[in-house]
């Protein structure tokens, strides 16, 4: 394990259990800390600042994924940039609210979430999260291979070829056995998600609509919300708070050993990475745009279909940007989400999980890390799966499954057995609460335009 300081689930409150994290991990994680020891000690605040940045990026990043960056660009090309523009900016600003506390959990805990729940709550809930977590994961691992597959396809790459390259690159992503290559590896891959803002610049879009969207907050879609525009709705707030962000963050923050004095900076890694994400989601709805527009039909949530839409706007040229922007989010995904599925399985299993151990000392961890997506590779090479039901899907099952993830991360948050001096404020709680609620009442109204016919909002 990547730490022993909590207690096990037999142990008693303020009693800790053996620390068993092998010795090449801890020499490792021991390098990390003294570089950023180094740096703080000696003023060199801006290369703390880059010792210290890497999860908030990666999670947020690689939250904008390939399904995301589909339903992105859906809703650009159905309703424009009026009112989903600063939609989209308020989504993030609530998942940021979320990550600030796996950041203080992973720092004060130095464990990972999944371990948490099952020491507080017992193995019923904590069997309850894991499952949660397991459902989601394996759909959204499919429709980033879905994305990786459409993406692929638009440059004459066969599926199979695309689907072994993606496993390929997740695999290879591990060979270091260091979590500081890995992270910066999955970095340079994450960064260019910011391929969407070229392509949204190639459109020629009408700046003054766009400034005028986050002004005024453009106006509600025509009609209302009906069922149709409630999916797309979900499927955005799906697109940006998922319980995988959770289990990721926290499991990566206790893996890169980051302590209580790095929370500050851990909170600056977030925003980063929030800011970013945004940046890129508002580019892909703005390269969309034109679409609805012109009244252009464009294939909803195919990756190639909405590339070769864009031709007529963005060239060939930015056509072939979003291709690979759409790809480039699979495989980011891919690499993360496999990453919290190992991270919740090493917490839950009690066995190693690092991405600084060797694999010989944490076998399951990699194993996992690599079967997951292998599994989700191989599917969607199965003939005649329903891949685009999936990825319509997916995001929306990602807001329903999320209230009881939010339950947990505040509980968990207030503990102050856990947390110390870091629970949460009133403040704090206030803004929990209210990025809790709204999710919840997002999936109960999606429910009602489900069950009751023509039901409007």
């Amino acid at each position: 394990m990547a730490s022993g300081t909590i207690q096990s689930d037999t142990t008693q409150p303020g009693t800790t259990q053996p620390d068993t994290t092998p010795k090449e991990e801890m020499a490792a994680r021991a390098r990390d800390r003294l570089q950023v020891l180094t740096a703080r000690q000696s003023g060199r605040w801006g290369r703390l600042l880059w010792l210290l940045v890497g999860p908030g990026i990666l999670v947020m990043l690689g939250e904008n994924d390939a399904p995301s960056m589909l339903s992105y660009s859906a809703t650009g090309a159905r309703f424009g940039v009026g009112f989903f523009l600063p939609f989209v900016a308020l989504t993030f600003a609530m998942a940021f609210i979320a990550q600030e506390v796996t950041v203080r959990l992973g720092a004060v805990s130095k464990t990972g979430h999944a371990d948490l729940i099952y020491r507080r709550f017992g193995r019923l809930w904590g069997n309850f999260a894991m499952a949660d977590l397991l459902f989601t994961n394996v759909l959204t691992l499919i429709t980033e291979f879905v994305g990786i597959v459409a993406g692929a396809g638009y440059f004459g790459i066969p599926k199979s070829v695309a689907v072994a390259g993606g496993v390929s690159l997740v695999t290879l992503t591990l060979a270091a056995h260091r979590y500081w290559v890995w992270e910066r590896l999955t970095l340079a891959l994450a960064v260019c998600n910011l391929v969407f803002v070229p392509v949204a610049i190639l459109t020629h879009p009408h700046w003054g609509r766009v400034a005028s969207a986050f002004a005024t907050w453009g106006p509600l879609p025509r009609g209302g919300f009906g069922a149709s525009t409630l999916t797309i709705l979900l499927a955005d707030i799906g697109a940006t708070i998922t319980p995988w962000m959770l289990f990721f963050q926290q499991g990566a923050v206790s893996d890169k050993g980051l302590a209580t004095s790095d929370v500050f900076h851990g909170r600056i890694d977030t925003a980063l990475g929030a800011f970013l994400a945004t940046l890129a989601a508002a580019a892909c709805i703005i390269a969309a745009s034109p679409l609805f527009i012109h009244h252009m039909p464009a294939g909803q949530f195919g990756a190639a279909q909405f590339a070769q839409a864009l031709v007529p706007y963005a060239g060939r040229f930015g056509a072939a940007l979003f291709a690979l922007g759409i790809l480039e989010a699979g495989l980011v995904a891919a690499t993360t989400i496999s990453a919290s599925s190992a991270y919740a399985f090493g917490e839950v299993a009690r066995r190693a999980h690092s991405l600084n151990a060797a694999a010989r000392q944490a076998p399951s961890f990699y194993l996992v890390f690599i079967l997951v997506a292998a599994v989700a590779g191989a599917i969607v090479l199965i003939p005649g799966f329903p891949l685009e039901a999936v990825v319509l899907m997916v995001n929306i099952v990602a807001v329903l499954t999320m209230p009881p993830a939010v339950a947990f991360l505040l509980i968990l948050a207030n503990d102050r057995e856990i947390m110390g001096a870091y629970k949460s404020t009133s403040g704090l709680n206030a803004l929990g609460v209210g990025v809790g609620a709204f999710v919840a009442l997002a999936g109960i109204v999606y429910a009602l335009s489900v069950i009751i016919p023509g039901f409007r909002l």
